[in-house]
């Protein structure tokens, strides 16, 4: 293989070498896609760009058990997907960069 020549230009090369993740990166944004592979949490995600939710809400609009809420969630804030703030007893979430919105919408534009 290293006796292969390389039909790419240098200017090409270089920019691919230059955007190639690698290490800290690479495994931060293999986590964000994995966590967004889960049906449940991209429905819990489509929710709260709508508006901020508590848990109740949206386990009765999306049909899904609290304890299934709150763990996906806690996933979803792991990864910083999503925020939280109380507000008294309750807990509220909210989608934390909206930059994830456009990640989501232009996935759906492919299929």
């Amino acid at each position: 293989m290293e006796d292969e020549k390389i039909l790419l230009d240098k200017h090409t090369q270089s920019l691919v070498r230059k955007y190639d993740l690698g290490g800290d990166s690479l495994r931060s944004l293999a986590d964000f896609f994995a966590a967004l592979s889960d049906s449940t949490r991209l429905r819990i995600v489509s929710a709260l760009s709508i508006s901020e939710m508590c848990v109740t809400d949206l386990s009765k609009l999306l049909n899904i058990n609290q304890t299934t809420v709150s763990h996906q969630l806690k996933n979803l804030r792991t990864i910083g997907v999503v925020g939280s703030y109380r507000q008294g007893k309750v807990i509220f979430y909210f989608v934390r960069n909206r930059a994830v919105l456009e990640i989501l919408t232009g996935a759906a534009d492919c299929i």
